[in-house]
């Protein structure tokens, strides 16, 4: 593929990821105020389980079939291409059916074992997602390996959009108790109706992939007819190079799933252990999990764009021994991280309360509760930020496994901190959050000390960390007044809210221009960089 349909498929499958993103982090506002923290304390659990064995049995297997048609391919072997599809369709339909299986069958054992009953029926809602998921998988690893990025993102936005507007309809109409039995709450049934949006967008995405697939029938078709090179491999020879590649992948993928299946396993069960009520448990798990975490999923938004810019930079720069260029790249990422990452999380510490209320205006009575909680995953997010783009870079030179075990470690210390701390009723799920932070600090200072290792990069601190840092505190000390004298005088925490953000932006911005955090070389060569570096120079920016 030459570098020109690289970057475009890769542009592609970028802009598809963020649209679907954001859709996530979107669809979860909307829920928690229709279902409220009980709500969402049935439907954390049973999403952060589903997510688990998702990522389990796709993340791996689609790479793999991607790389094991592009190979074939390459050297014109479209027949044991098309076999290894199908193949690999015929294993993840398998693992589709045992997934349902766990989900629709087990779904209560689990729910009573981490002492949140009320989440079968939502972990049962996501068990025909579980199904259709790994085939409409296996679908997209097949068109990537093909070169075709476009199938893949027609389906993930496509697959989002049923979620989202299937979850919030059903989740609307189960509150209100339609076509749902009386055994159970109305938080309940509604948390139910938003988890199967998850089965919703998995029927959606799969038609869109079996259309695509049916289209291309006949090109296929002519390929594998002109094929005269294929020489047939066995299928236990196939399976095994597939799992060759899908098990490190997928091992390395499941670690963020398990840091969200330590607090649905652990926080409710801490939290019943000091004595509090089931529906007490219930809404403080709620405010941890549907209103603070979701939050912090916006700004993750704008990491994981770095990320995928700096991954294939890196790897070039590796492949040609250009240390200085994997230098540049490395400390440049960080510092990119760093100077978005320091705002967003001052900013949401600030005025944690101010978004919640803005964000929940149904929730009003478990804003303030919450509110700590987005406090301290604030604070995480910085940490958080630093390793999406350090195991970016670590993947970029080869050293994929390095911060997988990197935030295992990390994830044993959060299992840790957060099993004393949650039992403390003072602290109750603040504690969480206090172990999330723990958790990403151990694995950050690990995967730096593993990119100074195997990289002897030197990031510039004064840059990276010190320039942003200032900016940030002088934002968030004006932030701060602003919002009180806003709201002082217009009595709307709205208004205040919003026009505090704005303020936020234009002080950070310029903060950063005086302290030279950006220097006039690299706004040129930003987007629209020549325009803005002449606007900050007739404003002597620098």
């Amino acid at each position: 593929m030459s570098k020109k349909s690289l970057v475009k498929g890769a542009a592609v499958l970028a802009a598809a990821g963020i649209v679907v993103k954001l859709l996530g982090a979107v669809f979860r506002i909307p829920l928690a105020n229709l279902i409220g923290t009980v709500g969402m304390a049935n439907y954390s659990p049973a999403y952060s389980l589903y997510s688990f064995l998702l990522v389990f049995a796709t993340t791996g297997l689609p790479v793999a079939i991607s790389k094991m048609v592009s190979e074939r391919y390459a050297i014109g072997q479209f027949r044991e291409a098309e076999r290894v599809f199908r193949l690999s369709r015929t294993l993840m339909t398998a693992i589709g059916v045992i997934g349902f299986c766990v989900l629709m069958f087990l779904a209560k054992p689990i729910a009573e074992l981490i002492n949140v009953p009320g989440s079968a029926m939502s972990m049962q809602a996501t068990a025909p997602a579980l199904l259709l998921v790994p085939l409409m998988a296996s679908y997209r690893g097949y068109f990537q390996g093909m070169q075709e990025m476009r199938p893949t993102a027609v389906s993930q936005i496509v697959e989002q959009l049923f979620r989202v507007a299937f979850g919030l309809l059903l989740a609307k109409l189960l509150m209100d108790g339609a076509f749902m039995a009386s055994q159970y709450t109305p938080e309940q049934r509604g948390a139910a109706g938003g988890c199967f949006g998850a089965s919703a967008g998995a029927v959606g995405g799969l038609i869109v992939m079996l259309i695509i697939y049916m289209a291309s029938r006949g090109s296929i078709k002519q390929r594998i007819r002109r094929d005269r090179t294929s020489v047939r491999e066995s299928s236990k020879s196939i399976l095994k190079k597939i799992a060759v590649i899908a098990i490190p992948i997928t091992v390395g993928a499941c670690i963020m799933p398990i840091v969200n299946l330590v607090d649905a396993g652990v926080v409710p069960s801490r939290l019943s252990a000091s004595g509090w009520e089931r529906s007490v448990v219930e809404d403080l798990y709620g405010q941890l999990t549907g209103l603070a975490a979701p939050i912090v999923a916006f700004p993750q938004v704008l990491i994981q764009a770095i990320v995928l810019s700096l991954v294939p930079m890196v790897s070039a720069a590796n492949k040609i021994k250009d240390r200085a260029g994997l230098h540049r790249n490395i400390s440049l990422g960080i510092r990119m991280a760093m100077i978005l990452a320091l705002p967003c999380a001052f900013g949401l510490f600030i005025l944690s309360e101010p978004v919640l209320l803005l964000l929940y205006p149904t929730q009003q009575a478990s804003v303030s509760s919450a509110a700590a909680c987005l406090e301290a995953l604030s604070i995480a997010f910085i940490f958080l930020a630093a390793i999406t783009v350090m195991t970016g870079a670590l993947q970029g030179i080869g050293k994929q496994i390095i911060p997988v075990r990197n935030l295992f470690f990390g994830v044993l210390v959060k299992l840790a901190v957060t099993w004393v701390l949650t039992a403390i009723p003072a602290i109750n799920v603040v504690g969480a959050s206090i172990g999330t932070i723990c958790a990403y600090i151990v694995a950050a200072a690990l995967d730096f000390m593993a990119l100074k290792k195997y990289t002897a990069v030197k990031v510039p601190m004064s840059l990276a960390v010190v320039k942003p840092l200032i900016s940030a505190l002088v934002m968030a000390v004006i932030v701060f007044f602003s919002y009180r004298g806003i709201y002082a005088l217009l009595g709307s925490n709205g208004t205040a809210t919003l026009l505090s953000i704005v303020i936020g932006v234009v002080v950070y911005g310029l903060m950063i221009l005086r302290t030279k955090t950006i220097e006039r070389e690299e706004m040129m060569s930003m987007p629209m960089g020549a325009k803005l570096a002449a606007i900050c120079e007739k404003l002597r920016l620098w």
